[in-house]
């Protein structure tokens, strides 16, 4: 049986005392493929943070299980237009994502090389790897920051937003990287996401949320769910 990695118990979140999010209730096991969707300012982004630890609750507990530590997720948070001309080697920018295992003052291990060599081996940009990072398509980008986020983890990735700005083509290309980082490679996943539809074409559990918890279960039990019919033309799996 899968083991447990989180657990958020009755989470509440606030900015300058007005609450933004409150009452989440979900657990997230290993293998997991969790979306979280709902509209802007849903409290979704927020919600992210305190996983991540960057933002503290108001009210409740987020849990850490199964020897899960924070540093050990992997993040791929939405791009800024700043980043998006960083001047970098898609090499430097992949292997940048072990400096959570690296000791201060230390350089990069042949652990760490090694580790950065698999990941961009794994997005299929292996070729890039000498190319200035600013130079890349938005779709090549992404998959640098996701090469990048897989430095950092073994067992989880959450992702903001991944395929925002994305041409269809290039958004479906996305889509399916993920999954395959999922299945082929037993890391679980937790995504921010608009696109219910495609959400709900990949993701094994829906987190709908709109300042407060509206549903989190199966993805076939959200489909075919009251809530699911208000934001979505999505038919029954």
């Amino acid at each position: 049986m899968p083991e447990s990695l989180i657990k958020c118990d009755n989470v509440s979140f606030s900015y300058e005392n007005v609450i933004v999010a409150e009452g989440i209730n979900f657990s997230v096991k290993s293998g997991d493929y969790l979306c979280i969707v709902g509209e802007n300012g849903a409290g979704k982004s927020t919600l992210m943070k305190g996983i991540l630890g960057l933002k503290q609750p108001c009210q409740g507990n987020i849990i850490m299980t199964g020897g899960l530590k924070q540093n050990e997720i992997g993040y791929l948070p939405q791009q800024t237009t700043a980043q998006k001309d960083f001047p970098a080697s898609v090499h430097e920018v992949v292997i940048s994502g072990c400096l959570n295992k690296r000791k201060i003052g230390m350089f990069y291990t042949s652990e760490n090389k090694k580790r950065a060599l698999e990941s961009m081996e794994k997005l299929g940009i292996s070729e890039l790897s000498g190319r200035c990072y600013r130079e890349l398509s938005g779709g090549q980008q992404q998959r640098v920051l996701l090469a990048r986020a897989l430095c950092a983890t073994e067992k989880m990735l959450l992702l903001d937003e991944p395929v925002t700005g994305l041409d269809p083509a290039v958004t479906y290309e996305m889509y399916q990287i993920i999954s395959d980082i999922n299945k082929k490679y037993g890391i679980t996943i937790i995504m921010i996401s608009h696109d219910i539809t495609s959400a709900c074409s990949y993701a094994s559990k829906i987190l709908h949320i709109n300042k407060k918890q509206l549903f989190f279960g199966d993805t076939k039990d959200y489909v075919n769910s009251d809530i699911a019919k208000r934001f979505t033309f999505y038919k029954k799996i």
